[in-house]
């Protein structure tokens, strides 16, 4: 099995898409040809996944219902069962030339059509700017709930292309699969869409990607993480200090998480008493307590409170000269002004509510929230959830793979500061890509997990997780 989504795989709104199709058609291909590999492709999926099974194919009146028009062509040439049923009468220029390439019966749909053990959804695509009307979202969700195999043709019909929504309808079908036309879209990867679309495959149609979407946004990939060498050393390895506050445990999870993802040296700053695991350095905090050089990051956040001792701490912390992780309670006493001019790389990791708080609700999708966070406070913001978004203030973005719902529990959050924490002082990497490298370690230690874990637990998983990343 593939990955659910390729992994460092350009990601383009619908604007850029069509720009991406123009300068193909602008270098002498056409909608058409565009749309006969498009749909060869989805024929191409269907063909392997059917094993030999009766496919329905539902065309729309634009190209998305022209793509399967012209899989169905091709399916039916390569000897398979196939029927087609239309909305309407196809409306472009291209569509109109797929259907006349299908020779067979085109049943109305929904009408009293009949199902199918395999079901391929080609009504609506990447152009659609408004909910699908209810009786047809109903007919799509009886066709996929009856079939064994669904196939969305580059989104489910109904998702909201750039933000990853479903106009407020919560009408989408769960499809198996999505097949991905030409590039990848943030409702693959974006929630409540990406729930949606199940595996998503991506179908080449042979559009030049690169540079089609400066500044890029991709979807995280499996970092490369460089193994200690015969003159490495703790500190070469990367010191971590976690600043603690009134409630120890979160601090201590972030201070195991940094040494497990890698460090050499986690220096927990705490007023608590010494405990295993006895490799953490513990020592009080004074006014004084950043000054080691050789310190290659700070996390703060985790147990830290919100009085004044916790904001002595803060300002101390954003006053050194160290690349900065902010997290949990620390958010919730930041000056954003304050951060624009540090020097030392800061990365921010709030919640949805935390991120609300700091930067307002706003308009978008998350990749754009999160990019126009980045920018305007100078620093690389990782917009946690399901579908975690992290962007650098260049607004050079990353997408996760949508996390385990297990991870829904207290404490995780913490665990991911420190895991990035790790990332960043071992400097081998740009801080986005050191905040990517946390954040693929965290999801794939709760993948390893499989369900129902703790965070400390997720700490003791990141070792396993890493093991896949040099």
């Amino acid at each position: 099995m593939l990955d659910r989504v390729p992994d460092g795989a350009p990601i383009l709104t619908a604007a850029q898409m069509r720009a991406a199709e123009d300068r193909a058609i602008a270098d002498g291909s056409s909608v058409s040809a565009l749309m006969e590999r498009a749909g060869a492709g989805v024929a191409e999926w269907v063909h392997r996944l059917a094993a030999g099974a009766p496919v329905l194919i539902l065309c729309g009146p634009g190209n998305n219902g022209g793509d399967g028009y012209v899989a169905a062509r091709v399916l039916a040439g390569r000897g398979m069962d196939v029927r087609v049923a239309a909305l309407d009468d196809p409306r472009t220029e291209a569509a109109i030339e797929a259907r006349k390439g299908w020779t067979g019966v085109v049943e109305p749909f929904p009408g009293d059509l009949p199902g199918a053990p395999v079901v391929v959804d080609a009504l609506f695509g990447t152009g659609l700017a408004r909910p699908v009307a209810p009786w047809i979202a109903h007919a799509i969700k009886t066709f996929v709930d009856q079939a064994r195999l669904s196939i969305a043709v580059d989104l489910p019909s109904g998702a909201e292309t750039d933000s990853g929504g479903d106009f407020g309808q919560c009408t989408l079908a769960d499809f198996d699969v999505t097949l991905a036309l030409g590039a990848l879209k943030p409702a693959h990867v974006l929630q409540p869409a990406a729930a949606y679309c199940g595996n998503v495959r991506l179908v080449d149609i042979g559009l030049e990607l690169e540079g089609a979407a400066e500044p890029a946004v991709r979807t995280i990939a499996v970092p490369r993480i460089a193994k200690p060498q015969p003159s490495s050393h703790k500190y070469s390895r990367g010191m971590v200090a976690v600043v603690s506050g009134p409630m120890h445990g979160a601090s201590e999870l972030a201070a195991l998480a940094a040494y497990r993802a890698g460090a050499g040296y986690v220096l927990l700053l705490t007023g608590g008493l010494p405990h295993p695991p006895h490799a953490i350095v513990r020592r009080r905090w004074s006014a004084d307590a950043l000054d080691d050089k050789r310190i290659g990051a700070v996390v703060i956040g985790p147990g830290l409170g919100r009085d004044d001792r916790a904001r002595e701490k803060l300002e101390a912390a954003l006053a050194s000269p160290h690349p900065l992780v902010i997290d949990g309670d620390a958010l919730h006493l930041l000056d954003l002004d304050r951060i624009r001019t540090r020097d030392a790389p800061t990365v921010l990791t709030p919640h949805a509510g935390e991120f609300a708080a700091l930067f307002g609700e706003g308009d978008g999708s998350k990749i754009a929230k999160t990019q126009r966070a980045a920018r305007r406070c100078n620093a690389v913001v990782v917009f946690k959830g399901a579908d975690t978004v992290a962007a650098a203030s260049n607004s050079r973005a990353i997408v996760a793979s949508p996390a385990s719902p297990w991870l829904s529990v207290a404490g995780t959050g913490d665990v991911l500061a420190g895991a990035i924490g790790t990332m960043l002082a071992q400097r081998t990497k740009s801080p986005l890509q050191a905040v990517s490298a946390g954040v693929w370690l965290h999801a794939e230690a709760a993948r390893l997990l499989h369900r129902c874990f703790l965070a400390d637990d997720l700490a003791d998983a990141l070792p396993q997780a890493l093991a896949r990343a040099l």
